[in-house]
């Protein structure tokens, strides 16, 4: 069973959403979100009791059946002011929300969640027009805030952000809200008085990606690597099967967006579009673009342009934690042993560095702070060229506006990192060619992205400028 998890973060959209009270208008509010976030658990915290009427829609219910509940649900919230009565379909369902919501007696605005919105609009249930209607025609006027969410995020762009009927340009404030931070992470495991150094904090994050729903099961007297092994390999797991209801209960068609992931799970520096096309078969068109732009909204997927690169270069990258962890050990066939074996492997090395290097990525913001450049404006992205015999990569730079660009290597290591004699060749051809190739005037800089320090020698002075420390990203 999963625990209570505390409430700790989302300080933004929690502002956000006190804002809202204080506006003199009515206020329609979409949040989306990949499955397991926290969208419904943000919403009630930021609101708490004053939410006025709350309803859930239930998958694959029958409408009928919704439709009974939504009556029964107004019929508790009035407690029986309004009779007993039970909505024949939806355009009754709102007229009764309406008369429950003008029969209260309250000065201030009057809060609407609808939660799982994707779920009410069951197939000819005349859900979404009935909704539309309910805004325009009395809800706008009303001085509510209407907040809705759903996890089915192809559902939620399609029919609420990219709405071309009544709903067109209603939205008044969206919300895509994000995994947790190795910040919010580590407080959550405070919060539950769990005293995990950052090491630890960092590896399970490198796994379950910030996730807390996934976080909330880490059990705090146990390492990384139990708490893995036993969340995402123990057959008695809750997240035993997690994957195989992720993309299926995100988007429509959910076949081919794991598609477009396991081809990108197998190249760490990502695919142009036309090589996801290659390597799914997929027609590159119109659904393409849908389902690519939904897979970055939902912060599986990252754009970006390489360094140097025309746009029609583009790379999309996997940025999901889970989703690389998985077509990395394919812990639900776990043919290969437990974790705790994997974790000695080459294959779990190799990971580490990836995941870690990803993990940077996505803590631009507190990198920039930790070298003192946080109100420079900098562009991240890659470099690679491609050449036999010559090729190279680089998975990190930051191009910034003060005539410097940051060279970044990434290395995830247990303990004080050296830089021995061949990393260090391969770092400095990496610097000169980068220049020959790009041309560059700027100053580029080395730069070290490690765990916890680094150990200078005879290798890396006048070599690595500056040093980033796994604690600076927290």
């Amino acid at each position: 069973m999963i625990k209570e998890q505390p409430f700790v973060g989302r300080t933004e959209e929690v502002a956000t959403f006190h804002k809202l009270l204080q506006s003199a208008q009515s206020e329609l509010v979409a949040v989306i979100g990949r499955r397991r976030v926290g969208k419904t658990y943000l919403i009630k915290n930021a609101y708490k009791n004053a939410i006025d009427f709350h309803f859930t829609g239930t998958k694959q219910l029958d409408v009928a059946s919704t439709l009974q509940e939504f009556g029964e649900k107004i019929t508790i919230a009035s407690k029986g002011k309004l009779g007993i009565r039970i909505p024949s379909n939806w355009m009754e369902a709102f007229k009764l929300l309406k008369q429950y919501i003008e029969s209260l007696n309250i000065k201030r605005k009057r809060i609407i969640f609808l939660d799982e919105l994707p779920w009410l609009d069951a197939h000819k249930s005349g859900f979404l027009p009935a909704f539309e209607y309910f805004w325009n025609d009395w809800a706008v006027d009303q001085n509510i805030i209407l907040v809705v969410c759903g996890s089915s995020t192809s559902w939620m762009i399609n029919n609420i952000m990219n709405n071309t009927g009544g709903l067109h340009n209603r939205i008044t404030q969206y919300i895509n809200l994000q995994p947790f931070t190795l910040a919010e992470t580590k407080a959550l495991f405070v919060a539950k008085k769990m005293n995990i150094p950052i090491y630890e904090i960092a590896q399970l994050y490198m796994a379950l990606g910030g996730i807390p729903y996934y976080l909330n099961e880490v059990k705090g007297d146990q390492s990384a690597i139990q708490n893995i092994d036993q969340l995402l390999f123990s057959q008695k797991s809750t997240l035993k099967y997690e994957f195989q209801n992720l993309y299926r209960a995100l988007f429509n068609n959910y076949e081919n967006y794991e598609l477009i992931i396991k081809a990108l799970a197998k190249k760490q520096k990502g695919l142009t579009r036309q090589e996801i096309v290659s390597a799914t078969k997929l027609s590159n068109g119109g659904g393409l673009t849908r389902m690519l732009t939904e897979l970055e909204q939902s912060s599986f997927i990252k754009t970006y342009v390489p360094f140097a690169k025309s746009k029609k270069e583009t790379l999309y990258r996997l940025v999901d934690e889970y989703s690389i962890f998985y077509f990395q050990f394919s812990p639900d066939n776990n043919t290969a042993g437990s974790f705790l074996q994997l974790s000695n492997s080459s294959k779990y090395k190799s990971w580490a560095g990836f995941a870690f290097e990803s993990l940077c990525f996505k803590h631009i913001v507190q990198i920039k702070k930790a070298m003192g450049i946080q109100s420079v404006h900098t562009v991240e992205n890659s470099f690679y060229h491609k050449g036999e015999g010559d090729g190279f990569q680089i998975d990190l730079l930051i191009d910034r506006a003060d005539n410097v660009i940051n060279i970044c290597e990434a290395k995830f290591y247990g303990t004080t990192y050296e830089l021995n004699r061949k990393e260090a060749e391969a770092l400095r051809y990496k610097v000169e060619q980068f220049k020959n190739r790009t041309g560059t005037k700027k100053y580029v800089v080395p730069t070290l992205l490690t765990t916890f320090d680094l150990k200078h020698n005879e290798h890396s002075l006048g070599l690595v400028k500056q040093v980033v420390l796994l604690e600076d990203l927290f």
